[in-house]
C-alpha cells in the first residue's frame, strides 16, 4: 500500500467495488430475524424522512425550486438514518448483483433477499402510517400537513406507467450511487454528505422511490378519508378518483421495476464491468 493510499480521504473505486461485493455476500446470507428487523427499521426510517418532507413542503408561498430543494434535504433524513443507524433497504440492496455477477451467490439468494427486504420495508411503512394516524400528525397546521400529504400521493398515482417506470430508474440510479459513495467514505460526516446530495436531487426532481411510496401513497389515501383535510386541500372528489389501492399498485409496480433496473443495470452492472469484470 502506498503512503497516499494509506492516508487517502476515501477508498478507491476498486476498493469500493470489492467492499460492495463482499457486503453483497453477507447480505444474501443474513439470517431471517436480523434481516427482517433491519428491513422493518429501514421502512420506518424512510417514513420519517417522508414525514419531514411533507412538513417542509407545507408552505404554499414558497418558490417552486426552493421548496423542492428544502423538501429534498428534509427527505434525506430517512436515508441518513438507514446508513448511520443501520437498516436493510430494498433499493440499496440492488447492488448485491455485484456478488451475483462474481458467482459468489445464487440468483435464488438474491430473490430471497430482495423479497424479504421489500416485505420488511413495507411492514415498516405500514406501521408508521398507523402511528401517524393516531398521532394527529396530519391535523397539523390546521390540516395543511394532511392536505400536503394528500396532494403528494395524488401526484404519484396520476403518473402514467411509463413515467413511473423511468422516474424509478432515475431514482434508484441516484440512490445506488449514493450508496456507492457511502461505501467510499471513512467518517460519519463523509457518509452524511455522500447521502444528502444524490437523495435530495432525486426528491427535488420528482423521481420515484418504491419504499417511500409504500408510505406516502397509503398515507394520502388515509388523508383523503378526512373531510377537513380534503377541504383544506381544495382537491375535488373527481380529482381523487385514482387515489385508491388500485392506483397505489398502478404506481408501485412500475416504480419497483424501474428501481430494480436503475440499481442493478444502470449502476450495479456498469460498475461491475468497470471494476470487477477484469478480475474474472
Amino acid at each position: 500500500m502506498t503512503k497516499f493510499a494509506k492516508f487517502a480521504d476515501a477508498f478507491s473505486p476498486s476498493e469500493v467495488a470489492d467492499k460492495v461485493r463482499t457486503l453483497g455476500v453477507s447480505k444474501a446470507n443474513m439470517a431471517f430475524l436480523p434481516l427482517l428487523v433491519l428491513s422493518v427499521m429501514a421502512g420506518a426510517f424512510i417514513s420519517f424522512g417522508a414525514m419531514y418532507y411533507t412538513v417542509a413542503m407545507t408552505d404554499p408561498a414558497a418558490a417552486y425550486g426552493a421548496a423542492k430543494l428544502l423538501g429534498g434535504l428534509a427527505f434525506s433524513l430517512g436515508f441518513i438514518l438507514v446508513v448511520i443507524v443501520g437498516g436493510e433497504l430494498f433499493t440499496g440492496n440492488n447492488l448485491i448483483v455485484l456478488a451475483l455477477a462474481k458467482r459468489q451467490i445464487t440468483f435464488a439468494r438474491v430473490l430471497k433477499n430482495w423479497s424479504m427486504v421489500y416485505i420488511g420495508n413495507g411492514i415498516g411503512a405500514i406501521i408508521s402510517i398507523v402511528f401517524v394516524f393516531y398521532s394527529g400528525f396530519l391535523d397539523g397546521a390546521h390540516h395543511e400537513i394532511g392536505a400536503t400529504a394528500l396532494k403528494i400521493g395524488l401526484a404519484k398515482v396520476d403518473l402514467t406507467t411509463t413515467e413511473a417506470f423511468f422516474r424509478g430508474v432515475f431514482c434508484n440510479s441516484l440512490v445506488c450511487l449514493a450508496s456507492w459513495m457511502v461505501y467510499s467514505s471513512r467518517t460519519v460526516m463523509d457518509k452524511m454528505f455522500a447521502v444528502i446530495f444524490p437523495i435530495s436531487a432525486f426528491v427535488a426532481m420528482g423521481f420515484e422511490h418504491c419504499i417511500a411510496n409504500m408510505f406516502m401513497i397509503p398515507l394520502a389515501i388515509v388523508a383523503s378519508l378526512d373531510p377537513e383535510i380534503v377541504a383544506a386541500s381544495g382537491v375535488s372528489a373527481k380529482a381523487m378518483q385514482n387515489l385508491t389501492m388500485s392506483g397505489f399498485l398502478h404506481n408501485l409496480i412500475p416504480v419497483t421495476l424501474g428501481n430494480i433496473f436503475g440499481g442493478t443495470v444502470m449502476v450495479g452492472m456498469s460498475l461491475y464491468v468497470i471494476y470487477l469484470y477484469k478480475q474474472d
